[in-house]
């Protein structure tokens, strides 16, 4: 079903699971081939060379850390079509859609021009030479490839909060076999494309975003051009009051995006410490920690999506329901990936490159790939509370939260601890263990202030319309 289905009172757990299923299913499907495209991209730099796996980490998750702050603000209009379909129908979510793509296409070019300063960033570090100079290559074009996924995430953001997640799952399928293809082929010179190794991954996952946006505008009804053209050239003087809400509150949304992956970066860099058999296993685990992690952000949006249809409806009980359903899903799924972690771990790790690697490498992923289950469950929490605050419109809570919890407590007390075992890879599974102890507590933190929400029926979405009409 294209179409978002709207919550009633008397709904059951079953016809809500449905519900959380019909929407999440297509979004889980483009997280699944998401995974596969990083999965990819991960395998080629492990196999390309032993200087490619290693900038790899600290590459990829510095560029994403900066990329998602981009995409994170410009996906808070995924949260204002799905209210305004809920309260007013398609009509008011094409012109929400729109102000969301003004934002993102904005944004998107201000990180286009950030992409001298974001080469620069590796030159900060005391890694070798040879591997700051593969991660500057990484980053300088993940400027370009990151401005195009914040621009899709504007486009996106109409058929997500409106229910048409079909439309998300098949763009973007296409843009990930795209992605696929230029990857291999960029990265070993295959297929007649040159052979650029570190760069080729870049540009590959640049050339399949750009692919992704030719499709959501081709597949982008006209309304939404229309209501674009009247925000540029005849409401132009009067915009400011109503992008200005947004704005704050997308700030916020993507603040607390960035800080929770550049938290994700600053965690490689502090493991960094324990040696370079620890950095190389940790490089191999994040990669499998992802089949834990990504499938379910396509649960928490289809989540995020219905709560806030119902919070514009009016219908806040259902908010509980649809939370609920979601994390039973959610959990059934991490069950499976934890039992496969726990009890067969070098069946996910040895794709990865870990056969190939010496045999402390292969003992500290073993040790640390058994804890992993711990930071999916707590993932799964933070992950799908953030969503349903993001539908309410609470973004301020969210990064206050992220912040503290995160940046004041525990990174320091991460780092706190490696100084004491410098050198020691061993140390690896605890790091993971006090890093999935406190994104547990960010995620109860965030089911506390869901319940605080829906108790006083709270919409920070809807008082930011209002100020400004």
């Amino acid at each position: 079903m294209d179409t978002a289905l709207k919550s009633n009172d008397g709904a059951t757990y079953f016809q809500v699971g449905r519900k959380v299923l019909s929407v999440s299913a297509p979004l889980m499907g483009a997280m699944l081939g998401n995974l596969i495209m990083m999965l990819v991209d991960r395998i080629c730099l492990a196999r390309y060379s032993t200087d490619t796996l290693e900038a790899s980490g600290p590459a990829i998750h510095t560029a994403m850390a900066i990329v998602t702050f981009f995409t994170g603000f410009a996906g808070f209009s995924r949260s204002c079509v799905a209210q305004a379909f809920g309260r007013s129908g398609q009509r008011q979510a094409a012109y929400q859609a729109a102000l969301g793509i003004l934002v993102g296409a904005a944004l998107a070019l201000i990180l286009c021009l950030m992409a001298p300063l974001i080469e620069w960033i590796p030159s900060l570090s005391n890694r070798p030479p040879a591997i700051t100079r593969l991660e500057s290559q990484f980053l300088f074009w993940s400027a370009f490839f990151g401005a195009a996924m914040t621009l899709n995430m504007a486009l996106s953001a109409y058929f997500s909060g409106i229910g048409r997640t079909r439309v998300t799952l098949v763009v973007g399928l296409i843009g990930q076999a795209v992605v696929i293809f230029m990857i291999v082929g960029l990265v070993f010179g295959k297929y007649g494309l040159p052979e650029l190794g570190m760069r080729g991954s870049a540009i590959g996952t640049l050339i399949g975003t750009l692919t992704m946006t030719v499709c959501y505008v081709a597949c982008m009804p006209r309304e939404v051009w229309r209501d674009l053209g009247g925000l540029l050239f005849r409401r132009g003087r009067h915009i400011g009051g109503e992008l200005i809400p947004r704005v704050r509150k997308g700030l916020a949304i993507g603040s607390s995006t960035g800080l929770t992956n550049l938290g994700s970066a600053a965690f490689v860099w502090i493991v960094a410490g324990l040696g370079a058999a620890g950095l190389a296993a940790n490089n191999v685990n994040l990669t499998v920690n992802y089949l834990g992690g990504v499938p379910l952000i396509g649960l928490g949006i289809g989540c995020g999506v219905l709560c806030g249809n119902a919070i514009g409806e009016g219908d806040y009980p259902q908010v509980t329901r649809i939370l609920f359903v979601t994390m039973g899903i959610e959990l059934s799924y991490l069950a499976v990936i934890s039992f496969l972690q726990i009890v067969t771990p070098l069946f996910l790790l040895n794709p990865f490159g870990l056969i190939d690697k010496g045999e402390e490498i292969q003992r500290v992923s073993v040790a640390t790939v058994r804890v992993l289950w711990l930071y999916s469950l707590a993932f799964a929490f933070s992950m799908t509370g953030g969503m349903v605050l993001e539908s309410f419109g609470l973004t301020r809570f969210l990064f206050l939260t992220r912040i503290v919890l995160m940046w004041a407590i525990s990174i320091p007390t991460t780092y706190v601890l490696m100084t004491g075992h410098i050198g020691d890879a061993s140390f690896l599974p605890t790091c993971w263990a006090v890093g999935s102890i406190f994104e547990g507590v960010i995620g109860a933190m965030y089911f506390w202030r869901i319940r605080m929400a829906v108790r006083h029926r709270q919409n920070g979405i809807l008082l930011a319309q209002e100020a400004a009409l």
